[in-house]
């Protein structure tokens, strides 16, 4: 059982001078982040045209990020302006390493049916519409969140399954296990175990999947006849690619290790919690035509409203 009521937030290493601006950056960020993937949600869902399989895990990849940053941003801004703003209950404490590593562990699943969804697109155009019907969309989103549910609960339920009976600071600006376990009152090999495995080796599977798809699609784009379109599906693997780095190599970074450095861990943390959610909307969205196209039918029909 554990004696430990409130743990505190450390937050992100930084000079105490550095309190405002970095508040007024993460700020932003965040701002920008939930209003981004509010916009590309309406978007889809109000134009038709959207309503394609690659529009459909968007509307997902949106969702879980708009969340994703709200699992740890607000608690972040307040370490930057209160003293007291590091404090988070036990339970508080439980709810956010479970909803961050659901949420993470989602987008890891997610991000491999994504890549699926394009080398078929671009390898089979023909049979597309078949091998990726509704059914088998819902199928494949369906079972990223089951998978992503799971995998949190087996490690919330092993971090905190732990007692915690004297050092309550966590040294991270969100709870996260290898900080948390670092205060335990007992052996944590186990937990180091399931670490290395259940987020380790599985976001390593995840990143090798959506390689060996990127490499299929390399190959069917290097058949096209045309530089400009051979340029132009590049360019979109291109930017693809940068968002999943952001993503997998921090988190291989953190995971898979041996041991933890608390300044550096945090530091590499923003990468996939604060720099990915906010990159998505612009990389897999605002950057397609279709996407500009329904964003401007969208404002001149809003403009064409109000002057009636």
């Amino acid at each position: 059982m554990s004696l430990v009521t409130t743990f505190i937030l450390i937050g992100l290493p930084h000079a105490p001078a550095l309190d405002l601006p970095l508040f007024g950056i993460f700020l932003v960020i965040y701002l920008l982040t939930v209003v981004g993937n509010l916009l590309i949600l309406l978007v889809i869902k109000l134009d038709s045209h959207l309503h394609t399989p690659m529009y459909y895990f968007l509307v997902n990849l949106s969702f879980i990020d708009m969340w994703f940053s709200t699992v740890t941003l607000p608690k972040m801004l307040m370490t930057l302006v209160s003293p007291e703003g590091g404090a988070i209950s036990f339970y508080s404490c439980v709810t956010q390493l479970y909803s961050f590593h659901f949420l993470g562990s989602t987008e890891c699943f997610l991000y491999t049916v994504m890549s699926y969804d394009r080398y078929l697109a671009i390898s089979y155009p023909l049979r597309y519409s078949t091998l990726m019907s509704s059914r088998t969309c819902a199928m494949l989103a369906a079972g990223t969140w089951f998978t992503g549910s799971l995998h949190s609960a087996v490690q919330t339920t092993l971090t905190f399954r732990l007692p915690y009976c004297g050092p309550n600071q966590i040294q991270h600006y969100f709870c996260d296990a290898p900080p948390i376990l670092k205060l335990a009152c007992a052996d944590t090999s186990v937990n180091d175990m399931v670490i290395f495995v259940n987020i380790g080796v599985v976001a390593s599977s995840c990143f090798f999947l959506i390689v060996l798809s990127y490499v299929n699609i390399v190959c069917a784009i290097l058949k096209i006849r045309t530089s400009d379109g051979r340029r132009k599906a590049f360019q979109t693997c291109a930017a693809h690619c940068i968002v999943v780095l952001c993503f997998f190599v921090p988190c291989v970074f953190i995971y898979l290790r041996p041991g933890s450095r608390d300044t550096v861990d945090g530091i590499v943390a923003v990468f996939y919690t604060v720099l990915t959610p906010l990159l998505n909307p612009v990389v897999y969205t605002l950057r397609n035509k279709e996407v500009k196209r329904a964003l401007l039918k969208l404002r001149n029909e809003s403009m064409f409203t109000q002057r009636k």
